[in-house]
């Protein structure tokens, strides 16, 4: 927008000549002329917006007015339509009393009345109708959103609680399908969280701030009523460029100059770094968690979010995508990021769309006088080919939702060698893995029984550690695919380090883990989301020796703000003394509110009279942030059980019991608030029996009963909440038999509950399930120790000693069952 403005022309007075200056005093008056105007134009480029002036929304017209040409590229765009009221125009979806049936239930999409409706299960198992509020994408498929407790005198801009349906529509084929969760394949029960009822469907908690403009979750704990709001319904311009009314009045102000300090008044996306761009996509491109209200574009990104690692859930040990990641973790693995590339070199920011197709997209940026790389001197395969496609060797595709292929932003060279090694998937073996007989006709393909499920590259991966047949498919083609690689491109191809083995060594946790992760956390030529990873998973390895401390305390002033959060919270796990040695408040005040918060949390159990007063002053603030964190999640358990976590450590015994038992009701079959609330009342039975006791020595008879009398209800309540939470984790466990941490957690519960021989089970499960976890084989051999079977406690403390041989409180415990270290070195 130009702030360019047209002098007023001005007419010359008709003086008389006798009347007029004598002509040498005309350069003073033209000096002054200009003298006068220099000020005025300093004075209007010096003064500018209030110091204290903030920015507000104003909405798209408002942009629209002075920006048409990005406006229009912008309408009909993903962003555009995120999220829209259910209209003729925006539901794409057959309603002409459409039907599906999904595991016996048959649901009915028809109109009535000009509004669009659902006959389907409800949430208490009945078939019900419900309507459509809203359209949720529009492709490759479309979902709808039904509203739930809206009160009669709800504001007209407020939204309570949304529930996103699993039926949806596939846009490209026309079609209805039922949206199942990853790896569920069983009718969902009305209860059940991923139901479509459920809060893991729930809008307003799961969706919301990435699909509208300025959203406010606006969750009233009291009621459990959502009053969300938005400013735009969509993304709209303000959530890339940040809340727009200043930069309106600047441009309708007349005034020659922007604002000298704030400039256009908008986010400041361009630069020499390419980090302000990308962290203005990234809250809504990343797997993340929040850790501060309030971002608009321009913020950094690590003040509000805290991104996802690359941890086993999500990703392949080599950083390639398994789960639904999205973009920003990808990428910042990448080359590209590190060379400086922003999303807006690839992507038009308005349409949202690549700039160019096919090959041209990367050949814009890599080019050279000869075709170096779009050519068949490089890719080797005939042009025009799938394997001509940079994108399908270097950003080869996933599908998450059943229907929407999403490619991976790490942008990597396949590393079949890898693959070899470690499993990890490649493109390579990714496009040859149906053929009949090995590219080049060497040998025959192992046979694999027909799979009409492994639609994909991914559903092979998926299922490769329970199917000998599909994992030595898998294997012959990634041996071919790094030979071919060899013949190709040499050697040399394997020469650049690598993170995965480090992160493949501590999946397994083999005896070189702690070595493998301690020199990638050292080593900052690899990308940060790699380091912060290996800073996580070294906070299992303390009891290996003095440097795991010392490296994880390094990494507490690390470049980036992943390993330094991830650092931070490792060294929860630490001994109080190596704790207060690495993390010290003073490093706080420079580090961002992801970094803060967590520190907040961590160093709450110290007592604050242990620092001197600055110190003291910054962790208040830090543990301020902690509890902003979790307050973030208040429509969630997990909230209120951090917040419990945090009164606790803080000698708060009754927040932190209202917390714990707000995180019951909010979210009734949550796993964790009920653990932690009947450990807080059992310590609290603890010392009342303890008081009852010094009262009657001291004779006062009497009031020691009314103590006595007392405890009876409290035991009772403590029972009830750990079957209570027994009946979860046993809920929990049926669905995930594979959880090795579920299964020990249910193996305790079922022994504080007094079922010995199916304690033993889930116990025996959870350390045959992950028998490099020191933790499932110790609380293993306990179990046998306390029933009085040490002999079945000592072959499993040989083996801990192997996996340990420096842990103090393993060497105690073998010590006490006359237990020896296994000579040589661990396996």
């Amino acid at each position: 927008m130009s702030k360019s403005r047209r002098p007023r022309p001005t007419a010359e007075p008709n003086v008389p000549p006798q009347s007029r200056r004598p002509l040498r005093t005309a350069p003073l008056v033209a000096g002054t002329i200009v003298v006068l105007a220099g000020a005025g134009l300093a004075a209007d480029w010096y003064f500018g917006l209030p110091a204290e002036a903030q920015a507000t929304f104003v909405g798209r017209e408002s942009c629209a007015t002075c920006h048409q040409p990005e406006h229009t590229q912008w309408t009909g765009s993903h962003h555009d339509l995120a999220m829209e009221v259910a209209t003729d125009k925006s539901v794409l979806g057959d309603f002409n009393n459409a039907e599906l049936t999904h595991h016996g239930t048959r649901s009915r999409m028809f109109r009535q009345d000009g509004k669009f409706y659902i006959h389907t299960e409800g949430p208490d198992g009945k078939l019900a109708d419900f309507e459509i509020k809203y359209t949720f994408g529009v492709d490759p498929l479309q979902q709808y959103m039904v509203e739930f407790d809206r009160p009669a005198d709800m504001p007209a801009h407020e939204t309570a609680r949304l529930q996103v349906l699993r039926v949806s529509w596939d846009t490209q084929k026309k079609r209805w399908f039922h949206l199942d969760p990853p790896d569920v394949k069983e009718k969902l029960a009305p209860d059940d969280d991923l139901h479509w009822t459920g809060i893991a469907q729930r809008w307003n908690n799961m969706c919301a701030d990435c699909h509208s403009t300025n959203l406010h979750k606006n969750f009233d704990v009291a009621t459990a009523i959502y009053h969300t709001t938005w400013s735009e319904i969509d993304v709209s311009c303000e959530a890339c460029h940040g809340p727009g009314s200043l930069h309106v009045k600047l441009a309708e102000a007349p005034s020659l100059f922007w604002d000298r300090e704030r400039g256009y008044a908008l986010a400041k996306l361009k630069g020499k770094e390419n980090t302000a761009e990308i962290q203005a996509c990234a809250p809504c491109h990343s797997r993340r968690r929040m850790v501060q209200t309030g971002y608009t574009a321009g913020c950094n990104y690590y003040d509000y979010f805290s991104n996802e690692l690359l941890t086993q859930s999500s990703y392949h040990a080599d950083g390639q995508i398994l789960d639904e990641v999205y973009e920003f973790g990808s990428f910042i693995q990448s080359k590209m990021y590190h060379k400086g590339i922003r999303c807006t070199d690839c992507h038009n920011p308005h349409t949202a769309q690549t700039k160019f197709s096919g090959n041209q997209l990367c050949t814009s940026c890599h080019q050279h006088p000869a075709p170096k790389y779009d050519s068949f001197a490089h890719h080797r395969h005939p042009t025009g080919s799938k394997g001509a496609s940079c994108v399908e060797c270097h950003m080869p595709q996933t599908t998450y939702m059943q229907v929407d292929p999403r490619r991976d932003h790490s942008l990597r060279v396949p590393r079949p060698d890898l693959s070899v090694n470690l499993g990890t998937p490649n493109a390579c073996t990714g496009c040859h893995l149906k053929d009949k007989l090995l590219p080049g006709g060497k040998g025959t393909a192992v046979s694999v029984p027909e799979r009409p499920d492994l639609k994909e590259y991914a559903d092979w991966l998926r299922v490769a550690g329970n199917d000998d047949a599909v994992k030595a498919r898998l294997a012959q083609v990634d041996r071919w695919a790094d030979e071919t690689l060899d013949q190709w491109y040499g050697d040399a191809r394997k020469r650049e380090p690598h993170f995965a083995p480090a992160l493949a060594a501590a999946r397994q946790q083999s005896a070189d883990a702690p070595q493998k992760l301690l020199d990638l956390l050292a080593n900052e030529k690899l990308p940060a989301i790699a380091r912060g990873t290996a800073a996580q998973e070294l906070g299992a390895y303390f009891d290996t020796g003095p440097q795991v401390g010392d490296r994880l305390a390094k990494s507490i002033v690390d470049p980036d703000p992943q390993p330094r959060g991830a650092a931070v919270a490792s060294l929860e796990r630490a001994e109080l003394n190596v704790l207060r040695r690495s993390v010290t408040p003073a490093l706080l005040p420079a580090q961002p509110v992801a970094v803060r918060g967590e520190a907040g949390r961590v160093l709450s159990r110290i007592p604050q009279t242990e620092f001197g007063r600055d110190d003291a002053r910054h962790l208040r603030e830090a543990i301020k942030l902690a509890f902003a964190a979790a307050e973030i999640d208040n429509d969630r358990a997990g909230g209120h059980l951090i917040a419990g976590f945090l009164h606790e450590n803080l000698g708060a015994w009754e927040a932190a019991e209202t917390a714990y038992r707000t995180g019951i009701r909010i979210e009734p079959t949550a796993v964790g608030p009920r653990a932690n609330l009947a450990r807080l009342l059992e310590q609290r039975l603890e010392g009342m029996q303890q008081e009852a006791r010094q009262l009657a020595q001291r004779g006062q008879v009497e009031q020691a009963q009314q103590l006595v009398a007392e405890l009876g209800p409290l035991y009772d309540q403590i029972r009830r909440l750990q079957a209570e939470e027994l009946g979860l984790l046993e809920r929990d466990g049926m669905l995930a038999p594979d959880n090795a941490p579920l299964q020990n957690r249910i193996g305790l519960l079922r022994y504080l509950q007094g079922w010995r021989k199916e304690a033993e089970t889930a116990l025996l499960n959870a350390w045959l399930l992950e028998p490099r976890t020191p933790d499932f084989g110790y609380a293993l051999a306990i179990f046998y120790r306390d029933t009085g079977r040490p002999e079945q406690a000592r072959p499993l403390v040989r083996r801990l000693l192997e996996l340990r041989p420096d842990d103090p409180m393993i060497r105690q415990f073998a010590e006490e069952l006359g237990t020896r270290a296994p000579a040589g070195p661990p396996r």
